[in-house]
């Protein structure tokens, strides 16, 4: 029953509004069972949570009574729905009638007020985009084996024993994991309370709300609740597309709403969870999921497979990740591939000393079947893995993804240590994918993008992704607006970890690190001085960071501006201000830090003081340099500016060979350009200049430098097409030189700016803006004959940005 669409939040303005009430109940495991019906593009089916009072629930007759529920906030909470929360829904909000598809089974509420002077307990769910049709209990009695567990007297509860059995099975230790999950599978498969009513709903456009008439208290709410539901083809949480072969293809892509459009869930971090899913699709399709298992299809209902997948590691709601296509496996030919390994490298990361000679990790997050804790676990320097494409890439996947991913995921192991997830699958996604590459639990997806030119670019978009499984998900960010500690260190690690796996000796190592370095600065300057102000700091709640409501409910600030996920403001300031760290106590240094940080908080939440307050502890000699959590707050974090040890910074690596190599050969350029490219008719000869050959990452900064030129002659466009290769390099060169291209309206090369906008639309959203800001009406066409092409398969949040350009 949706409201009135007019009351609710812009998407194009305001922050994103987390409406489940988490401090009141907390939704601990998922048993998603659906399909997968590519026809009409939706997803439907069934979903069970399985439901336990949050640390401010209370209990009828026992006021501020808490839970042992594991929950990492800090807002005290009443027991009582938030009424006062603004992102509640309006009081005496009247609920419309709807079809009849959309409610069945005594959910249809006709001239009833749903309103927050009801008495009765709301489970408040985060959702968009869904059809809801039904809400039920589940009879949970009806497993015999349920029956069998013993009952906790701190879950016991006479008046309701669904809740106590809920309650028992949710806290069984995670050595019984698997009979955990077999009980929760039985579970969801139980019928409905005997001759009892559906339980009622309404939803809005942020959320689905439950009710179970007379009840006042979580306690006393439904441990099991199944929701019937289906997605819809425009939901933002799933991308109905077609692959590089022209065949249907679906995924999920977290960003910007995360997952609330797939399946009703609780989005706040806190709201850890495991989950199980059975998902249908047509016979010829493959289904790669977030699991910690490889599924092997069985057969469903006539021209169906099913696949099983499941999780026993806490997460957020937000990083499942599912994918549903034609993939094919790409496949080594060597048997027994074996991983090129390294001595000699500039990243020695010393012995982990925790609490015992062995490495015996101190787990201190809630229990479950943890991998830091296996001595296998320990020493498996590569995980399983499998890398997925469509045919038509599939040779690019073998020749570049698979060598280089265990060299990557080495990398990896020998600066932090035990890997959180136990395998790992690789998909080269379609290409209206609107970014190089997305991690999540047991599955990464990579943009084609990067499998053109050399292997820099994919191996350093690898070792980026893979950083994400220690930071970004197995120990994520408390306030979803603290993006830095997700990004920052995977962009801080890349680099790390990159010249790990190209063996470079430590001076080699550092000179590239600095190139790249320069390369970032160029960009977060460029991005702070073109950009809202508001949108460029990394804490925008400042101290009130990490607060929520008192139900739990809270927002993402500038979550649904439009810009908001095309910038990198949180990647770089991040990036730089670890650089700067590091620079404060040495990088061997650091890096041991690092470890020993993953060590006391993977599968935890933190805020940025947990990690800045614990290197503080760590190496307090810092602090008498006048580094402390409130300066670093004041030039880091809280505040727009570009800090001052950063423009220091740029100075120096202005001042490095590699730089000053690209600075000689800039010069021959605009000389070359100056004299009209002379010699240059020669075409068999080639140019009398002798060009040097330069890096992709000093061919980037190259292009950058020659940008700056207010002209440049045809055939020096022409020269530096041929010198290097340019249409074969990878694609942060091609974007530097299609930017060339239309600033100098060098029409030979509209034909590489029209495949780069086609074929790397993770990286040509601007580029769209460059055609139309000069007027010239051969480039604005050119704008508007690529878009026309694509439009139906880009990303929904890019089309938006490109067509409020265009239009």
């Amino acid at each position: 029953m949706e409201s009135n669409p007019d009351v609710d939040l812009d998407p194009n303005k305001d922050d994103l509004p987390l409406r489940a009430n988490t401090n009141h109940m907390l939704v601990r495991h998922y048993v998603l069972d659906l399909t997968v019906h590519f026809q009409r593009k939706v997803i439907g089916g069934s979903i069970v949570l399985f439901l336990a009072p949050g640390i401010g629930s209370c209990k009828q007759g026992e006021p501020g009574s808490g839970s042992n529920t594991e929950a990492q906030n800090i807002s005290q909470v009443s027991c009582k729905h938030d009424v006062s929360s603004p992102i509640t829904p309006e009081a005496n909000e009247v609920i419309p009638i709807e079809e009849s598809s959309h409610l069945s089974g005594g959910n249809y509420v006709s001239n009833v007020f749903w309103g927050d002077e009801s008495e009765e307990f709301t489970l408040v769910l985060d959702c968009c985009d869904l059809m809801v049709s039904k809400v039920e209990e589940v009879d949970v009695t009806a497993v015999p084996n349920l029956n069998k567990l013993d009952i906790d007297h701190r879950y016991a509860n006479a008046d309701y024993p669904s809740s106590s059995l809920v309650q028992r099975l949710v806290s069984m230790p995670s050595v019984c994991w698997r009979s955990q999950h077999e009980l929760y599978l039985q579970c969801s498969r139980s019928p409905t309370i005997l001759n009892a009513q559906p339980l009622r709903f309404h939803t809005d456009r942020w959320s689905l709300q439950i009710r179970k008439e007379g009840v006042c208290s979580p306690h006393d709410f439904p441990s099991a609740v199944r929701i019937w539901y289906e997605t819809k083809p425009t939901g933002g949480s799933v991308r109905w597309t077609k692959d590089q072969d022209g065949r249907c293809c679906v995924y999920t892509m977290g960003s910007p709403i995360n997952n609330r459009a797939l399946f009703p869930c609780q989005e706040p971090p806190v709201a850890m969870s495991t989950w199980q899913a059975c998902v249908r699709a047509p016979c010829d399709y493959t289904v790669l999921m977030s699991g910690e298992n490889q599924a092997f299809p069985k057969p469903a209902e006539t021209g169906f497979l099913q696949w099983d997948y499941y999780v026993t590691m806490p997460m957020p709601a937000s990083t499942f990740t599912i994918t549903v296509g034609q993939w094919q496996e790409a496949r080594v030919n060597i048997p027994n591939f074996e991983v090129e390994k390294t001595d000699e490298t500039c990243v020695k990361v010393p012995s982990l000393s925790l609490d015992s000679a062995d490495q015996q990790y101190v787990c201190s997050h809630m229990d479950y079947p943890c991998r830091f804790m296996l001595s296998d676990a320990r020493a498996q320097t590569v995980i399983p893995h499998r890398v997925f494409a469509s045919p038509c890439h599939l040779q690019k996947a073998k020749d570049m993804v698979l060598p280089l991913l265990p060299l990557c995921l080495t990398a990896a192991h020998s600066v932090l240590g035990v890997h959180p997830f136990s395998r790992l699958e690789v998909l080269i996604v379609p290409s209206g994918f609107s970014s190089l590459g997305m991690a999540s639990p047991h599955i990464m997806f990579l943009s084609q993008s990067v499998l053109t030119g050399e292997r820099n670019l994919c191996g350093a978009r690898l070792c980026h992704e893979i950083a994400h499984s220690w930071f970004g998900l197995a120990i994520g960010a408390r306030d979803w607006t603290e993006e830095w500690i997700s990004e920052g260190f995977a962009t801080y690690l890349e680099d790390v970890f990159w010249s790990h796996v190209q063996k470079l000796d430590c001076g080699e190592a550092e000179e590239q690190r600095q190139l790249k370095a320069l390369l970032r600065w160029r960009r977060l300057s460029d991005e702070l001085q073109n950009s809202e102000e508001e949108l460029q700091v990394l804490r925008p709640n400042k101290e009130n960071t990490g607060e929520v409501s008192e139900s739990g409910a809270s927002v993402v600030k500038h979550a649904l501006n439009p810009e908001k996920p095309f910038m990198q403001v949180h990647y770089l300031k991040g990036y730089f201000l670890l650089k700067f760290l590091a620079d404060q106590v040495g990088e061997e240094k650091f890096l041991l830090f690092f470890k020993v940080f993953v060590g006391k908080f993977h599968g935890q939440l933190i805020l940025s003081q947990d990690f800045l307050q614990m290197l503080l502890d760590t190496f307090p000699e810092i602090n008498s340099r006048g580094i402390t959590l409130e300066t670093i707050f004041s030039d880091w974090l809280d505040t727009p500016e570009m800090p001052e040890w950063l423009r220091d910074a740029c100075s120096e690596w202005l001042r490095t060979p590699a730089v000053q190599e690209v600075k000689e050969e800039v010069a021959k350029w605009i000389h070359f350009s100056g004299s009209g490219g002379k010699g240059s008719k020669r075409k068999r000869a080639g140019p009398k200049v002798n060009f040097k050959e330069l890096s992709p990452e000093q061919l980037v900064l190259l292009l950058e430098f020659l940008l700056e030129e207010p002209k440049l002659s045809l055939s020096t466009l022409r020269c530096l097409q041929t010198t290097y290769n340019l249409q074969a390099q990878d694609a942060e060169v091609k974007h530097r030189w299609c930017e060339l291209a239309v600033k100098h309206k060098h029409t030979e090369a509209y034909r590489d700016v029209e495949l780069f906008l086609i074929h790397d639309q993770a990286m040509g959203v601007y580029l769209y803006g460059e055609l139309m800001l000069q007027e010239d009406a051969r480039q604005q066409a050119l704008a508007r004959h690529c878009l026309s092409i694509i439009k139906d398969d880009m990303d929904q949040s890019a089309r938006g940005v490109v067509e409020e350009m265009i239009l």
